[in-house]
């Protein structure tokens, strides 16, 4: 049903009520003065009757001279004038012929009239076809002892046309004004109703800011000067109203931002899911996760969003009996599998029932990984050191027991003695570097700054060059003088020595290690510094390149060990290219040869 407006609920009925007051004023007054003409010419009628009677009475037995007399009088006086006789016989009219006319014995005035008073009478006469007021006063004869009775009855009429026309024009006045009147009260009541619906109106278009979360206007301050009382009274709990809705929308407002950044910035995945198994809420982590767009989860179903079976069905548990779920599990995507910590929970509307579950993810892939590595490096460097601990003690032990005093035994002891122990020196001082360059990326530490490449290569080679005599191995470096290279010089070299070292323990007498630099363009276009140390050695099988730059990792353990390889020299290799921002990458076949590629930021100036 449409609404109407406060102006027209109350114009019309105030235009009703006043028509109604008019109608009934007009209908009173109408009536109060038809009923005072009428009494006013019934009175006329009966002093008239009663002027006439005398001569009546006379006339009563001379029934010509009486008819004679009516039409006389009547013609006159434009009255007409009628005698009755006791049984209703009409014995005399100024209007129409005795003879054709009805007996009037029950006419009301007449029966009044026989029953010694004047009668008056307003009434439709069939004879005349109009209406007529009639008055009728009794004749009396007196007869001997004082007793009168009535002879005959004298009836005065008179058409109430001109009553009618009076009326009428009286009405037609009264018409008039009340026209007049109703258009001014209408003018007035409209008016009236517009003082009183504008601050209402100014209310409302207020109260739709409200709505829209505008609280800067005010309601009372915008009402029109024409508001009442009771409606300004009303405003200013309106504006009370809105500044502690003002408040409360603000102060739910920051909380709600504080919430997002935190929802959105953590980095296990959330999912809130609704008791109908639809997306209420994912932050950036869950979609990353799940592979789908956070602005568009919401809202969509659960086996949209959530492709995984095996959690689909732990969040629908969760649903259905609200017990908490808290365990491990595989998930699979694009990236491979990964393992994840999830808990879920029910989430609880502001009245304590149930309205969702709330999954809460962590994705523990590299933590457990990272686990596995401590607890392979805790067991590396145990095996690492006992070796040479346990080939020191048995030599010592072997000394202690009388070997010592035996020189030709006692000095190839004290020897590999002597290099076991520079072994785990060596071992220490990997570890150590290792941790002072992982301590001094995380910190930032690292000093880079840009320089020519071929110093740092030279001084890494010519470092090397000894240890490639003694092998057999050739060395050659293939730099542009013009490369410069964003780095830590000394750390950069170490990374070149190490190696260098590598490519010449496994390559063949004779063979040539080639340190190489060349500027590439990345993927963006932007320049970049390639060095490669390609070896022509056995090779690397493929099952060990991808763990080649684990620390103590050895492809060929036993070999390493004999030429006195820590298996820490690559991983500190790694660390140092990773603490310049760049990458290493490895290519070998077995028979043919191994190359080590270092990728940084450089040029050619």
């Amino acid at each position: 049903m449409r609404q109407r407006k406060l102006l027209w609920h109350i114009f019309p009925a105030f235009l009703t009520a006043i028509l109604l007051c008019i109608a009934a004023v007009t209908w009173y007054a109408t009536a109060s003065i038809q009923d005072f003409f009428v009494h006013h010419v019934g009175a006329d009628l009966t002093a008239r009757a009663g002027l006439v009677r005398a001569r009546v009475e006379r006339l009563l037995a001379d029934p010509p001279e009486l008819r004679a007399f009516c039409l006389q009088v009547g013609r006159e006086s434009l009255t007409r004038i009628t005698v009755i006789s006791p049984d209703g016989t009409v014995l005399a009219d100024s209007s129409e012929t005795p003879e054709t006319m009805e007996n009037h014995l029950q006419r009301p005035e007449i029966v009044t009239a026989f029953a010694g008073d004047t009668g008056q009478s307003l009434r439709f006469s069939k004879t005349l076809n109009e209406f007529m007021l009639y008055t009728a006063i009794p004749i009396r004869r007196a007869h001997p002892g004082g007793v009168a009775t009535v002879e005959a009855v004298l009836r005065l009429a008179v058409p109430v046309t001109a009553i009618d026309r009076a009326l009428a024009g009286i009405q037609v006045r009264i018409g008039i004004g009340s026209i007049v009147v109703v258009a001014i009260a209408g003018l007035l009541v409209l008016l009236l109703s517009r003082r009183i619906s504008r601050p209402l109106e100014a209310m409302q278009h207020n109260a739709e800011d409200f709505a829209r979360g505008d609280f800067s206007r005010k309601m009372q301050t915008s009402l029109p000067d024409s508001a009442s009382l009771e409606v300004v009274s009303l405003a200013a709990s309106m504006d009370r109203m809105a500044e502690m809705l003002d408040d409360r929308i603000t102060t739910i407002e920051t909380h709600r931002q504080q919430l997002d950044t935190v929802f959105s910035s953590m980095i296990e995945a959330v999912i809130a899911i609704d008791n109908d198994e639809r997306v209420i809420g994912i932050n950036a982590a869950a979609a990353r996760l799940l592979a789908v767009d956070a602005g568009e989860a919401p809202g969509r179903l659960l086996q949209a969003v959530v492709r995984n079976i095996d959690l689909q069905v732990r969040i629908g548990r969760v649903l259905a009996s609200g017990e908490p779920v808290e365990e491990e599990m595989i998930f699979r995507d694009r990236e491979g599998d990964k393992l994840l910590h999830v808990r879920i929970v029910s989430l609880h509307d502001g009245r304590a029932k149930e309205g969702g579950a709330l999954a809460v993810i962590n994705d523990v892939t590299k933590l457990r990984r990272l686990e596995t590595v401590r607890r392979d490096f805790v067991a590396n460097v145990s095996h690492e050191l006992r070796t040479p601990i346990t080939s020191i003690r048995g030599y010592v032990e072997t000394l202690l027991d009388g070997a010592l005093d035996n020189r030709e035994v006692a000095i190839p002891f004290l020897e590999t003695v002597l290099r076991q122990s520079e072994r785990l020196n060596a071992i220490i001082d990997d570890l150590l570097a290792l941790s002072r360059i992982e301590q001094e990326s995380r910190a930032g530490g690292i000093d880079l700054r840009e320089g020519p490449l071929v110093a740092v290569l030279e001084a890494a080679v010519q470092t090397c060059r000894i240890e490639a005599e003694k092998a057999g191995v050739g060395l050659a470096v293939d730099c542009p003088a013009g490369i410069l290279a964003t780095m830590n010089d000394t750390l950069l070299e170490q990374a070149i020595v190490n190696l260098v070292v590598n490519a010449i323990r496994y390559s063949r007498r004779d063979d040539v290690v080639t340190i190489s630099a060349a500027v590439r363009a990345d993927a963006e276009g932007k320049p970049q510094v390639a060095i490669a140390v390609r070896d022509t050695g056995c090779g690397i099988a493929p099952q060990h390149l991808p763990r080649l730059f684990e620390r103590f990792y050895r492809s060929d353990q036993a070999r390493s060990r004999t030429e006195g390889g820590t298996g820490l020299g690559l991983a500190i290799v790694k660390h140092i290219v990773q603490a310049h921002d760049g990458t290493i990458d490895v290519r070998s076949q077995e028979g043919i040869g191994s190359e080590f590629i270092i990728t940084l930021k450089g040029r050619m100036a």
